[in-house]
């Protein structure tokens, strides 16, 4: 059984490493290939392949543990990986067990799959196309916001086959694949979520799945698994500001206002920065882990057989829920920051601006005012999230059927 401490003493010192860097690839923009690599290595993307597969099997909410502690040495990395992720829980609740089965035992070889699905356009949807090719298929199109894709071995892609879009896998290391460092973002700027270009590239056919293969009744919790990514990320953002706070702090003996050398450490006003500091970090990393704590649930009862409908919905709507709050609780944080050291908190080799950066662009994911909306039609109206989406995904399974 996999435990909270195994998992420390297993990625602890590569969160370590990749903190120690983590400055100096902001100021550069270095992309953090070799420190995925690290990840790779200790077994990062076996976190939730389940143990008969040759996983970890942790918990959702060892998992969000981790990610946190990741997030706090880079939050670019819980972002980066986040496709990985969701692909995993997918092929976790997909009814195709040869799918399945393929997909745990090429992770458990050490592929990492990245995300690759938007599109830059005048609407939603998909542009790309996907053609049948003798025994298999070839793939057209242009991707943006292709998340980690830059990172890893495959991608996962959406595209329309004839009149029905469907759920592609691209091996990455094929002619005709283009990975672009382009996210032109001001913060989560080495996370790989550039353009991804596909010129008429080979997918074999147990590579295209049905769009939302696994049950469609789990794609509101996947879809919610994406946001507690972020919000994982954002926790570990709020543990770094009062990590970062506290290492600016200590050693400073000039205080402004103060005739001589002083102990800005024993001032009472930065103590109180530093104190609810401390308290955001408490307050959000309590309320990302509970909303982990809705997906071990949904683990549980469908360790059972049970797959309720419900428990997909509260997952979702847990994370939903928690955006409204850890937001601005992250941002507030991170501006408060720059109170502990005036002027030259401001100062770009301790690169603290970061923290409000990296916050802000992980807050314009998924706009947490559209989830709002849908937590108030849900609470006067009963209306679930992505309902009309689900629906349409039940559809197109009868369709096929």
């Amino acid at each position: 059984m996999t435990t909270d401490a195994g998992l420390d003493a297993r990625f602890a010192p590569v969160f370590a490493r990749i903190a120690e860097g983590a400055v100096e690839r902001e100021r550069t923009r270095r992309l953090p290939a070799e420190e995925i690599g690290w990840l790779r290595e200790a077994g990062w993307g076996l976190l939730r392949v389940p143990a008969s597969h040759g996983g970890l099997g942790a918990t959702m909410t060892q998992t969000v543990r981790q990610m946190i502690a990741l997030g706090a040495a880079d939050s670019n990395l819980p972002q980066a990986l986040r496709g990985h992720l969701a692909f995993v829980e997918g092929r976790r609740r997909t009814a195709d067990a040869a799918s399945r089965d393929q997909w745990f035992a090429r992770i458990r070889d050490g592929a990492l799959v990245g995300n690759s699905q938007a599109e830059r356009g005048a609407t939603t949807g998909t542009t790309a196309e996907l053609v049948r090719d003798g025994d298999g298929y070839r793939l057209s199109g242009r991707k943006y916001y292709s998340t980690g894709t830059i990172f890893s071995d495959w991608t996962i892609s959406s595209a329309r086959l004839g009149g029905e879009h469907v759920s592609v896998l691209v091996r990455l290391d094929q002619p005709g694949v283009e990975a672009i460092d382009d996210w032109d973002g001001f913060g989560q700027r080495m996370t790989g979520s550039g353009t991804t270009v596909f010129t008429d590239v080979r997918v074999e056919p147990a590579d295209v799945l049905p769009l939302g293969d696994e049950e469609a009744v789990a794609h509101a919790s996947v879809t919610g698994l994406f946001q507690t990514v972020l919000l994982s990320a954002l926790a570990g953002i709020a543990r770094a500001v009062v990590r970062d706070a506290v290492a600016f702090v200590q050693p400073r003996t000039r205080t402004f206002g103060v005739p001589g050398a002083s102990s800005p450490r024993e001032d009472p006003l930065v103590q109180s920065v530093i104190g609810r500091l401390s308290g955001v970090a408490f307050a959000v990393e309590s309320t990302v882990l509970a909303v982990a704590a809705r997906f071990d649930d949904l683990d549980a009862a469908l360790a059972e057989g049970r797959d309720d409908p419900e428990l997909h919905t509260a997952a979702q709507l847990a994370a939903f829920r928690a955006q409204q709050v850890v937001l601005p609780l992250v941002l507030s944080g991170a501006t408060e920051l720059f109170e502990v050291g005036g002027a030259s908190a401001t100062g770009i080799d301790a690169a603290l601006d970061r923290h409000w950066r990296n916050a802000r662009t992980l807050a314009s994911h998924n706009p947490a005012i559209h989830r709002a909306q849908q937590l108030g039609d849900y609470e006067l109206n009963g209306t679930v999230p992505m309902a009309g989406w689900v629906k349409e995904l039940l559809e197109q399974r009868a369709a096929r059927a």
